[in-house]
């Protein structure tokens, strides 16, 4: 193909591991650099692929990914498809043990397909980790098995990357049946949106789309069940009609979220208010990193973490309310934390209990090391954060400005999303820039979750 072209460069690390970069924004490494991993987790998207991890920028024009090679042989199967052929050929002669770093140029206008549709899955998986779901800020949680059928959809287009089905090393992004079975409860109302579609529209043939790559996919798996018979019996009945024709109720409106309806409603600040009394004697906010907790825990808001420290009589207890995710589990006993520090003093772990809509636990403050005496006058320094033990990572560098930045680009995509791009008609969506169908549902479902 014509072009300028992409350099590429191909670098070996002491671990053994083969690096893959892309384009002027690295150079060429003049040392085994950790560029793949500058900033939080969350401002990246990450695919376990067949002898490597693949990563690209979240915020930004993602571009080819930066590549981490562990295993050059299996590698080989998708690093042509998506780098180019010379890059595959010097991947090789650089974990054989070439002593210097090589760059290549590959003669290509645009990512190929595969590359588009790998970036594409990364988001995907990315934003069912990290979307920033938040009812006091406005931004709507992404309905999990619309999202969880488009990945199922995109991971079998992508399979090129992960090998054949026997492929028994570990790939935990390879999990088509598993999205498949855990999600198959949204093929309903998505085939009835479908059929409600105007089957000339782009929505339509993206909806279409997902919904035969999620059919194959469960073909090749050798999955069944009656969502899965209901799908195919959906497709081939389409397949019946001549193009531009419709099928059921198409056009007619359809309100997606009733349609959608395991999306939960509640109201903020709902429940029953805490036992309070004595005198208030310092308040604040906490500390949300996203992250110390799963997703679907606690709203993405900067100010979900509250706490307020009174005096009762002699003593002095603290209260910490943690603003709920819709999707929180409610079942006793999950081990959440406020991790509490006062003046100073080392981190003590509060639990907090899931009230309605919100997360909260109260602690005498006497029994957290660093705490002022009863008969202090001058109000306690105080930090709080939450967390759950056996998942958090440890707490790291104050991520404000880029947790601001993933809202702004949450926001950005619903916007997008509300007016989609016209479908390109080659049977998949360009790139991450594309908005998902969960992301659709989101800016355009009715109701009032949000």
């Amino acid at each position: 193909m014509a072009g300028a072209g992409t350099d590429i460069h191909v670098v070996r690390g002491e671990d053994g591991t083969t690096r893959v970069t892309a384009g002027p924004a690295f150079g060429l490494l003049r040392a085994y650099d950790d560029v793949a991993t500058v900033g939080p987790d969350f401002g990246r998207s990450v695919l376990d692929v067949a002898g490597a991890v693949l990563s690209w920028p979240v915020l930004g024009d993602p571009g080819l990914p930066v590549a981490e090679i562990h295993d050059v042989g299996r590698a080989q199967q998708w690093l042509w498809a998506v780098y180019g052929e010379h890059t595959a050929t010097s991947v090789r002669t650089v974990a054989e043990g070439a002593q210097e770093p090589l760059t290549v140029r590959e003669l290509t206008d645009r990512p190929t397909a595969l590359a588009q549709a790998a970036a594409r899955l990364g988001f995907g998986h990315w934003a069912a980790r990290w979307w920033p779901a938040s009812y006091t800020d406005g931004i709507p949680a992404l309905e999990p098995g619309v999202l969880g059928l488009e990945l199922a959809a995109l991971t079998h287009r992508c399979q090129q990357l992960f090998g054949d089905l026997d492929d028994v090393a570990d790939q935990p992004d390879d999990c088509v049946a598993e999205l498949v079975e855990e999600h198959g409860g949204a093929l309903d109302p998505l085939i009835q949106w479908w059929r409600a579609t105007p089957q000339n529209s782009d929505a339509a043939r993206h909806l279409e789309d997902v919904l035969r790559l999620v059919d194959d996919a469960a073909d090749c798996a050798g999955l069944d069940g009656p969502e899965l018979r209901r799908l195919r019996t959906a497709l081939e009945e389409e397949q019946g009609h001549e193009p531009g024709r419709t099928v059921s109720a198409a056009g007619l409106p359809v309100d997606l979220g009733a349609l959608f309806a395991g999306r939960v409603d509640y109201a903020l600040a709902a429940g029953a208010p805490p036992a309070g009394g004595g005198r208030v004697i310092a308040r604040g906010s906490g500390t949300n990193d996203w992250r110390r907790c799963p997703p679907g825990f606690v709203d993405a808001a900067e100010d979900a973490v509250s706490w307020t420290a009174r005096a009762l009589g002699a003593r002095r207890q603290i209260e910490v309310e943690v603003v709920a995710h819709a999707t929180a589990p409610a079942a006793p006993g999950v081990p959440l934390v406020a991790e509490v520090r006062v003046d100073g003093g080392r981190p003590n772990r509060v639990p907090l209990g899931r009230r309605d809509d919100v997360w909260a636990g109260r602690a005498d403050m006497e029994q957290l090391p660093g705490s002022p005496p009863s008969s202090a006058t001058t109000p306690p320094h105080i930090e709080v954060g939450v967390l759950l033990p056996g998942f958090d990572p440890g707490p790291g560098p104050d991520g404000r400005a880029d947790r601001d930045a993933i809202r702004a680009l949450a926001r950005r995509r619903l916007a997008d999303a509300a007016q989609p791009t016209p479908y390109d008609g080659s049977g998949a969506r360009s790139g991450p820039s594309e908005p998902f169908l969960a992301e659709i549902l989101a800016a355009t479902a009715t109701g009032e979750e949000y």
